[in-house]
């Protein structure tokens, strides 16, 4: 097997081993390359603004990771072309079509940039490579190049050697992509010039103002074919530059699992009436599936879960349903023998049956997710796994809600090994099982908008306070929405978590797509409409992450397939605008960065927390222990601790924050532990911002007092001060509690019902 696939930064390890091995090609092929160029290779990845340019890396594994061959790509968004700076394969690794495969992908890219693709290539003239062995080399590349219409650019100074007499002196040659459209003179100078400063970086001004200013023509001439009488149209030139690139891969296998008992609305319809609008449309390219091991599942789901479901399905046959019946969670550390009964022992639900055609159609949908999250890995902008059963109810160790395996959760998985991924689940009901597979994951951000479950299914799941444990903590967060909400509540929930999902700068972006939030689904209460769908694909779709959409709920047939057409619609125009918006001003002075507000507390928040409450200068030692131990009993033990947070972010600082918490044995009694403001923050009404939130949670949380106290010293009026500004009046105070003359001062504010906070 050989993928090609896109390398964004170095972030995980699968990507660091790729880059490693592309700089070990970069010594072995080119010898003459300066160390340096292929040291900066990562921070060329990752820091565009400061090379000014944007690197795209190409590797070409097999099926074991190992790298083949490389390229690496030059973008530059300012002046709007492509530069292909390296293209080789392995030491002892020519032929077998790999050199092809990476300069057909580099097309592809260039192509969906809207860009023409420039390269430099040895010459074939015996006047600039005297050697024949030289030049017989150089010929075959420019031959190769040939066949795909790529020629030098001539009547130009380009090929003169900054060192006079220095021999093969390198060709610009373009490759139109199939265009008839030439640059013009202007571009082509600006072209050359950014080639020659930023790629270069160190030749003489009078060397590359002579190279500008040796372009004459008027669009620019390519030489004529040496080589190639009749250039063959290479892989993927039928695509129009600019035409939407939607990879769609449907689960074929989806039509043997139909359950005609009534009221199970998980039916084969679903599919067919989103293809019916789908392919019409020209917005996708449909691919066929591949077969996957099932370690991917394994990797996700417990064992026990994946070979019961396979058993059981196979008992049950073509005929029957097996439907769970007795749970027992009375003892769940002795489950029950009978194959039957144990299904209550795996599945949250009563009403997700086990069957011969359920396992066959959920092992299909998992292949067409990873296939999916493959072509991602290639580099698509846009995938789409056209699934059922759908898949994100399904836990670790257990299955329901119509959902086996977790097909999201599997490809998210997968991807993950290659970078950061966020999944955003805008199904009308929780995803838990992203919720709990991901749970002490901080590689995998889980976010989901959903109908609160207080009344909408699974109903244990998917709270506010439900936040991610351990190394986790932080990188779960939900949304839950009233009963009824507008289409416009909606889109402002989801632009909430899309501005979760920015601040976590995931590599890819897995989207659990339920379109059961539309007006009339069975399943769901909400109102949203055909253009409420498109509004919500573009605004996923201008976040320009790469981006695997995987098929959830949905099931008012009449019109889901309009539905989802709007949305893909809305999502490759909001892909394409973010693609081809202008590049930022790289001078431009940044704005000072917003403020970003959160509740949930993350792993290095015990650090940032001590050290801002130290640089208040009102706490002892022992105080700013207390105040990062709070912080680890809620990383440890979830909302179980007891401890709540309110943390204020502006940029990478956090500048304030409040914890709070319910008082033990009380009846709506809360305790204001802490609140702290960064001294160059203060002043500026942000502690009145932090506990104006604080309040509004706990009053939330049924609270009808808080309490909060502090020092009776002088040095302590500014925060008594706060105390009554924020309406807290005063109810004790304990002589001498912290030293001789230092005593405590105890505040209450009672919260009435409804009331406003501050």
């Amino acid at each position: 097997m050989l993928r090609i696939r896109k390398v964004a930064d170095a972030t995980a390890a699968a990507n660091r081993s790729a880059i490693e091995a592309a700089q070990k090609i970069m010594r072995e092929q080119f010898s003459g390359m300066p160390e340096a160029d292929i040291a900066k290779l990562p921070d060329q990845l990752s820091n565009p603004l400061k090379h000014r340019f944007v690197s795209r890396l190409f590797v070409a594994e097999n099926g074991r990771d190992q790298t083949l061959g490389v390229a690496l790509l030059l973008y530059f968004p300012d002046i709007v072309f492509s530069y292909l700076e390296i293209i080789s394969t392995a030491k002892g690794r020519m032929g077998g079509g790999i050199g092809a495969a990476l300069y057909e992908r580099v097309r592809e890219e260039a192509r969906a940039l809207g860009t023409q693709l420039y390269f430099e290539c040895l010459p074939d003239d015996p006047a600039l490579s005297p050697n024949p062995e030289v030049r017989a080399d150089n010929a075959n590349r420019l031959k190769f190049y040939e066949r795909y219409g790529a020629l030098p650019i001539v009547n130009t100074a380009y090929e003169t050697p900054v060192t006079p007499g220095s021999t093969d002196p390198p060709y610009l040659v373009l490759d139109p992509l199939g265009s008839n459209d030439l640059p013009s003179r202007d571009k082509a100078k600006k072209v050359v010039r950014a080639i020659l400063e930023r790629k270069y970086g160190e030749l003489p001004a009078s060397y590359v103002q002579k190279v500008v200013d040796s372009f004459k023509d008027d669009p620019v001439v390519l030489r004529a074919p040496r080589y190639v009488k009749s250039r063959r149209a290479p892989k993927g030139e039928v695509r129009q530059p600019g035409a939407p690139r939607i990879a769609l891969v449907l689960n074929d296998a989806h039509t043997l699992h139909h359950v005609q008992d009534r009221g199970y609305v998980e039916a084969p319809v679903r599919i067919r009436s989103i293809m019916a609008e789908l392919e019409p449309s020209g917005l996708f390219e449909r691919l066929p599936t591949k077969r996957f091991s099932d370690r991917h599942i394994r990797a996700v789901h417990d064992g026990r879960l994946v070979d019961y479901i396979r058993k059981a399905c196979l008992i049950a046959g073509s005929k029957k349903s097996i439907y769970p019946y007795v749970f027992p969670v009375r003892n769940a550390a002795r489950p029950p023998k009978d194959e039957t009964v144990l299904a209550g022992y795996y599945c949250i639900d009563t009403f997700t049956p086990l069957n011969e055609s359920a396992y066959l159609a959920a092992r299909s949908a998992v292949d067409c997710s990873l296939t999916a999250a493959e072509k991602i890995l290639e580099g698509a902008g846009l995938a789409y796994a056209l699934v059922r059963p759908p898949g994100h109810h399904a836990e670790t160790h257990a299955f329901g809600g119509f959902c086996y395996f977790n097909n999201a959760a599997v490809a998210a998985n997968l991807l993950a090994r290659y970078g950061k991924v966020a999944i955003l689940d805008i199904d009308y009901h929780h995803g838990n099982g992203q919720q709990e597979i991901f749970y002490d994951r901080a590689d995998v951000l889980t976010v989901s908008v959903h109908g609160h479950p207080s009344f909408a299914y699974p109903y244990f799941a998917g709270f506010r306070d439900e936040t991610g444990i351990g190394p986790g903590a932080g990188y779960n967060f939900n949304i839950p929405l009233p009963e009824h909400i507008t289409p416009e509540q909606h889109r402002n929930a989801v632009a909430e978590a899309l501005r979760r999902v920015k601040r976590f700068g995931p590599a890819f972006l897995v989207v659990s797509l339920g379109l059961d939030t539309a007006r009339g689904d069975p399943t769901g209460t909400w109102s949203n409409g055909a253009k409420d769908f498109e509004r919500l694909g573009r605004m996923i779709g201008e976040q320009n992450y790469p981006t695997l959409v995987v098929q959830e709920g949905g099931y008012r047939v009449r019109t889901l397939g309009t539905n989802t057409r709007n949305f893909f619609s809305g999502l490759a125009a909001g892909h394409s605008a973010a693609r081809d918006a202008a590049p930022p001003d790289l001078a431009a002075k940044r704005p000072r960065e917003a403020l970003e507000w959160r509740s949930a507390v993350m792993a290095h928040d015990v650090g940032r927390v001590r050290s801002l409450v130290t640089s208040t200068g009102f706490f002892s030692a022992a105080e700013v222990d207390i105040a990062g131990e709070l912080v680890t009993e809620r990383l440890t033990k979830g909302i179980r601790s007891g401890y709540h947070f309110v943390l204020a972010e502006r940029g990478p600082s956090l500048v304030a924050y409040a914890c709070y918490g319910p008082i033990d044995g009380t009846d709506g009694s809360f305790d204001l532990y802490w609140i702290a403001v960064a001294p160059e923050e203060q002043g500026k009404g942000l502690g009145a911002q932090v506990y104006a939130r604080a309040e509004t949670a706990m009053r939330r949380a049924g609270a009808k007092q808080i309490y909060a106290d502090t020092s009776s010293s002088d040095r302590y009026a500014p925060t008594r001060g706060f105390y009554q500004r924020m309406g807290f009046t005063e109810q004790a105070r304990l002589p001498d509690f912290y030293g001789p003359g230092d005593g405590k001062v105890i505040y209450v504010k009672v919260i009435s019902p409804g009331g406003p906070s501050v």
